[in-house]
């Protein structure tokens, strides 16, 4: 019987464990690696990164999240934002709530912090179970605006804003 999960903060030492995570996940994937890996080492040397939590099974690193620092304007006031992603999870253990339950607690985090909304660029059919919708999203300008862009005001009780500008943090801009 595997030891429970459980999550973390990730320190300093889980750098290359995680840059090794996330280029397996992504390979495995429909789209292969896209720089994902790089973009996690950008944000963080840019100071970008606002969370940064790996799940931890007998001692291996088996599912990262990280949150990165945004740039958000709504109706006319700066709003603090948080764009989730990457989030990875070794291919032996998918399908067994790692990812999603990294997600729940980086929230969880976010809300204690103060952040107020978090976007992602992600799949339509995962994200929503989160409480990220695409409506939201919609009411911002964004390079990455379409049906992949979702959003949630991190306070449900929160009004949403009419509109305004999400600006991912600049190592997005320099995936390849």
């Amino acid at each position: 019987m595997p030891d429970p999960l459980c999550i973390r903060p990730a320190a300093a030492t889980d750098d290359a464990a995680i840059q090794a995570l996330i280029r397996t996940a992504f390979a495995a994937t429909e789209y292969g690696h896209q720089g994902e890996a790089e973009l996690v080492h950008r944000l963080a040397d840019d100071g970008d990164v606002l969370l940064s939590l790996v799940a931890e099974r007998d001692r291996a690193i088996v599912g990262h999240v990280l949150f990165s620092r945004m740039d958000v304007e709504a109706d006319g006031v700066s709003l603090s934002g948080a764009g989730l992603g990457p989030v990875a999870t070794a291919p032996d253990v998918q399908g067994q709530g790692i990812g999603g339950s990294l997600i729940r607690a980086g929230l969880q985090t976010l809300r204690e912090r103060g952040i107020a909304i978090s976007f992602v660029l992600g799949h339509q059919d995962y994200y929503p179970r989160f409480g990220y919708v695409p409506e939201l999203a919609a009411r911002f300008t964004s390079p990455f605006a379409g049906p992949y862009f979702m959003a949630m005001m991190l306070d449900s009780g929160a009004a949403w804003p009419q509109g305004g500008r999400a600006d991912y943090a600049p190592a997005f801009g320099r995936l390849g």
